[in-house]
Protein backbone atom coordinates (compact mmCIF):
# COMPACT_ATOMS: atom_id res chain seq x y z
CA UNK A 1 0.00 0.00 0.00
CA UNK A 2 3.12 2.73 0.42
CA UNK A 3 4.61 4.18 -1.97
CA UNK A 4 8.15 3.82 -2.29
CA UNK A 5 11.04 6.24 -3.16
CA UNK A 6 11.58 3.62 -5.98
CA UNK A 7 8.29 4.47 -7.27
CA UNK A 8 9.08 8.60 -7.47
CA UNK A 9 12.66 8.57 -7.68
CA UNK A 10 14.55 10.11 -11.39
CA UNK A 11 17.09 7.21 -12.71
CA UNK A 12 18.59 10.31 -14.39
CA UNK A 13 20.58 11.62 -12.20
CA UNK A 14 23.11 14.62 -13.16
CA UNK A 15 26.37 13.30 -11.10
CA UNK A 16 29.65 14.95 -11.15
CA UNK A 17 33.03 13.31 -9.74
CA UNK A 18 35.24 14.82 -7.31
CA UNK A 19 37.65 16.40 -9.87
CA UNK A 20 34.85 18.39 -11.45
CA UNK A 21 35.37 22.08 -11.79
CA UNK A 22 33.67 24.49 -10.71
CA UNK A 23 32.21 26.26 -13.66
CA UNK A 24 31.48 22.82 -15.46
CA UNK A 25 29.42 21.89 -12.00
CA UNK A 26 27.36 25.19 -12.20
CA UNK A 27 26.65 24.88 -16.56
CA UNK A 28 25.42 21.19 -15.29
CA UNK A 29 22.93 22.75 -12.79
CA UNK A 30 22.21 25.54 -15.24
CA UNK A 31 21.38 22.84 -18.04
CA UNK A 32 19.66 20.34 -16.28
CA UNK A 33 18.11 22.35 -14.11
CA UNK A 34 18.37 21.15 -11.12
CA UNK A 35 19.80 22.82 -7.63
CA UNK A 36 22.19 20.40 -6.65
CA UNK A 37 24.32 17.68 -8.13
CA UNK A 38 25.84 14.54 -6.13
CA UNK A 39 29.87 13.75 -6.08
CA UNK A 40 30.57 10.17 -6.60
CA UNK A 41 34.10 8.30 -6.36
CA UNK A 42 35.78 6.07 -8.53
CA UNK A 43 33.41 3.10 -7.72
CA UNK A 44 29.98 5.14 -8.02
CA UNK A 45 29.69 5.52 -4.48
CA UNK A 46 28.60 8.91 -3.16
CA UNK A 47 30.79 11.31 -1.34
CA UNK A 48 29.21 14.31 -1.23
CA UNK A 49 26.35 17.02 -2.69
CA UNK A 50 27.16 19.95 -4.39
CA UNK A 51 24.08 22.78 -4.05
CA UNK A 52 23.51 25.83 -5.08
CA UNK A 53 24.46 27.43 -1.34
CA UNK A 54 27.56 25.78 -2.31
CA UNK A 55 28.09 27.54 -5.31
CA UNK A 56 26.88 30.54 -4.17
CA UNK A 57 28.92 30.67 -0.84
CA UNK A 58 31.86 31.07 -3.35
CA UNK A 59 30.45 34.14 -4.73
CA UNK A 60 29.11 35.43 -1.68
CA UNK A 61 32.51 35.05 0.41
CA UNK A 62 34.82 35.88 -2.57
CA UNK A 63 35.53 39.78 -2.38
CA UNK A 64 35.45 39.64 1.67
CA UNK A 65 39.04 37.15 1.72
CA UNK A 66 40.10 39.40 -1.10
CA UNK A 67 39.97 42.23 0.75
CA UNK A 68 37.88 44.38 -1.35
CA UNK A 69 35.29 45.87 0.81
CA UNK A 70 32.71 43.55 -0.39
CA UNK A 71 29.46 43.36 2.78
CA UNK A 72 28.39 39.95 2.00
CA UNK A 73 23.79 39.57 2.18
CA UNK A 74 22.54 39.51 5.68
CA UNK A 75 21.26 35.75 5.03
CA UNK A 76 24.79 35.10 3.98
CA UNK A 77 26.34 37.08 6.77
CA UNK A 78 23.87 34.77 9.37
CA UNK A 79 24.64 31.42 8.19
CA UNK A 80 28.70 31.82 8.38
CA UNK A 81 28.28 33.20 12.09
CA UNK A 82 25.90 30.47 13.03
CA UNK A 83 28.08 27.52 10.80
CA UNK A 84 30.21 25.78 13.57
CA UNK A 85 32.77 25.02 10.96
CA UNK A 86 33.65 28.57 9.85
CA UNK A 87 37.13 27.87 8.91
CA UNK A 88 35.98 24.83 6.80
CA UNK A 89 33.54 27.00 5.31
CA UNK A 90 36.13 29.64 4.35
CA UNK A 91 37.68 26.82 2.61
CA UNK A 92 35.20 25.47 0.84
CA UNK A 93 34.63 28.86 -0.80
CA UNK A 94 37.44 28.89 -2.30
CA UNK A 95 37.52 25.93 -3.49
CA UNK A 96 37.53 25.19 -7.48
CA UNK A 97 37.08 21.27 -7.47
CA UNK A 98 33.90 19.28 -6.54
CA UNK A 99 35.69 17.41 -3.91
CA UNK A 100 36.54 21.25 -2.47
CA UNK A 101 33.31 22.80 -2.05
CA UNK A 102 30.77 19.74 -1.60
CA UNK A 103 28.83 19.15 1.33
CA UNK A 104 29.29 16.67 3.93
CA UNK A 105 28.13 14.35 5.32
CA UNK A 106 25.49 13.05 3.03
CA UNK A 107 22.04 12.78 3.69
CA UNK A 108 20.82 9.31 1.42
CA UNK A 109 18.08 6.70 1.20
CA UNK A 110 17.50 3.77 0.06
CA UNK A 111 14.86 2.54 -2.89
CA UNK A 112 12.88 0.51 -0.72
CA UNK A 113 12.23 3.60 1.92
CA UNK A 114 8.46 4.23 1.81
CA UNK A 115 7.96 8.44 0.76
CA UNK A 116 6.84 9.02 3.84
CA UNK A 117 9.98 8.79 5.62
CA UNK A 118 12.03 10.37 3.38
CA UNK A 119 10.22 13.19 3.47
CA UNK A 120 10.63 13.17 6.91
CA UNK A 121 14.20 12.69 6.66
CA UNK A 122 14.53 15.76 4.64
CA UNK A 123 12.41 17.85 6.86
CA UNK A 124 15.07 16.62 9.51
CA UNK A 125 18.19 17.58 7.74
CA UNK A 126 17.25 20.90 5.62
CA UNK A 127 17.35 19.26 2.51
CA UNK A 128 15.44 19.50 -0.40
CA UNK A 129 16.60 16.00 -2.60
CA UNK A 130 18.13 12.64 -0.96
CA UNK A 131 20.61 10.36 -3.42
CA UNK A 132 19.38 7.05 -3.53
CA UNK A 133 21.54 4.41 -3.15
CA UNK A 134 21.72 0.67 -3.22
CA UNK A 135 22.86 -2.05 -0.49
CA UNK A 136 26.92 -0.57 -1.18
CA UNK A 137 26.08 3.30 -1.45
CA UNK A 138 26.02 3.05 -5.27
CA UNK A 139 23.82 6.00 -6.50
CA UNK A 140 20.96 4.42 -8.33
CA UNK A 141 18.71 7.61 -8.38
CA UNK A 142 17.69 10.97 -6.77
CA UNK A 143 14.32 11.48 -5.03
CA UNK A 144 12.99 16.10 -4.23
CA UNK A 145 10.15 17.05 -2.49
CA UNK A 146 8.44 17.36 -5.95
CA UNK A 147 8.90 14.23 -6.61
CA UNK A 148 7.07 13.30 -3.29
CA UNK A 149 4.85 15.64 -3.56
CA UNK A 150 3.33 13.91 -6.83
CA UNK A 151 2.10 11.08 -3.95
CA UNK A 152 -0.24 13.37 -2.43
CA UNK A 153 -1.60 14.33 -5.87
CA UNK A 154 -3.04 11.12 -7.16
CA UNK A 155 -5.89 10.89 -9.18
CA UNK A 156 -9.36 9.98 -7.16
CA UNK A 157 -9.94 7.20 -9.30
CA UNK A 158 -6.33 5.85 -8.31
CA UNK A 159 -7.00 6.23 -4.73
CA UNK A 160 -10.58 4.83 -4.81
CA UNK A 161 -9.41 1.70 -6.89
CA UNK A 162 -6.46 1.08 -4.24
CA UNK A 163 -8.92 1.21 -1.56
CA UNK A 164 -11.58 -1.29 -2.98
CA UNK A 165 -8.75 -3.75 -3.96
CA UNK A 166 -5.97 -3.38 -1.40
CA UNK A 167 -7.59 -2.64 1.49
CA UNK A 168 -11.23 -3.74 1.25
CA UNK A 169 -10.73 -7.02 -0.69
CA UNK A 170 -7.16 -8.22 -0.02
CA UNK A 171 -6.85 -6.89 4.07
CA UNK A 172 -10.60 -7.05 5.35
CA UNK A 173 -10.99 -10.68 6.18
CA UNK A 174 -14.83 -10.28 6.21
CA UNK A 175 -17.83 -9.30 3.99
CA UNK A 176 -17.21 -5.62 2.22
CA UNK A 177 -19.67 -6.48 -0.22
CA UNK A 178 -21.96 -3.89 1.12
CA UNK A 179 -19.46 -1.09 1.51
CA UNK A 180 -19.10 1.55 -1.01
CA UNK A 181 -16.35 4.12 -1.03
CA UNK A 182 -16.28 7.14 -3.21
CA UNK A 183 -13.20 9.81 -3.38
CA UNK A 184 -13.33 13.64 -3.94
CA UNK A 185 -9.94 16.30 -4.13
CA UNK A 186 -8.25 13.60 -2.01
CA UNK A 187 -11.14 13.15 0.70
CA UNK A 188 -12.83 9.47 1.25
CA UNK A 189 -16.04 9.13 1.85
CA UNK A 190 -16.98 5.70 3.09
CA UNK A 191 -21.08 4.25 3.33
CA UNK A 192 -22.41 1.23 3.98
CA UNK A 193 -22.17 -1.81 6.57
CA UNK A 194 -19.99 -5.11 7.77
CA UNK A 195 -20.76 -7.24 9.95
CA UNK A 196 -17.87 -6.49 12.77
CA UNK A 197 -17.41 -3.42 14.01
CA UNK A 198 -13.45 -4.41 14.65
CA UNK A 199 -13.60 -4.70 11.08
CA UNK A 200 -14.84 -1.33 10.24
CA UNK A 201 -12.55 0.19 12.55
CA UNK A 202 -9.58 -1.62 10.58
CA UNK A 203 -10.62 -0.24 7.54
CA UNK A 204 -10.83 3.18 7.99
CA UNK A 205 -7.69 3.23 9.76
CA UNK A 206 -6.22 0.97 6.27
CA UNK A 207 -7.54 4.04 4.09
CA UNK A 208 -6.22 6.82 6.11
CA UNK A 209 -2.60 5.16 5.41
CA UNK A 210 -3.45 4.97 1.68
CA UNK A 211 -1.10 7.87 -0.12
CA UNK A 212 -3.03 10.91 -1.32
CA UNK A 213 -5.64 10.21 0.78
CA UNK A 214 -6.00 13.86 2.57
CA UNK A 215 -9.26 12.65 5.15
CA UNK A 216 -11.65 10.22 5.57
CA UNK A 217 -15.30 10.66 6.14
CA UNK A 218 -16.38 7.68 8.29
CA UNK A 219 -20.26 6.68 7.50
CA UNK A 220 -19.71 2.75 7.77
CA UNK A 221 -22.24 0.78 10.07
CA UNK A 222 -21.77 -2.67 11.69
CA UNK A 223 -24.17 -5.35 12.18
CA UNK A 224 -22.50 -6.87 15.13
CA UNK A 225 -20.18 -5.22 18.05
CA UNK A 226 -17.30 -7.94 18.78
CA UNK A 227 -15.78 -5.54 20.05
CA UNK A 228 -17.79 -4.26 23.32
CA UNK A 229 -18.34 -8.15 23.80
CA UNK A 230 -14.57 -8.72 23.93
CA UNK A 231 -14.38 -5.98 26.60
CA UNK A 232 -17.11 -7.76 28.47
CA UNK A 233 -15.35 -11.12 28.59
CA UNK A 234 -12.40 -9.69 29.72
CA UNK A 235 -14.36 -8.19 33.11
Amino acid sequence: MQVKVKDVMSRDVAAVDRSTPFKEIAELMIGRRVSAVPVVDGQGRVAGVVSETDLLRKEEFRERFYREGYRPPLRARLRHRLDHEGGNVAARARGDSAAEIMSTPVVTTTPDTSVVSAARLMDRHGVRRLPVVDEHGHLVGIVSRHDLLRVFVRPDEEIAREIREDVLERNIWTDTSKVEVTVRDGVVSVTGSVPERSSADIAVRLMRRVNGVVGVVDRLSWEWDDLRQQRWVGV
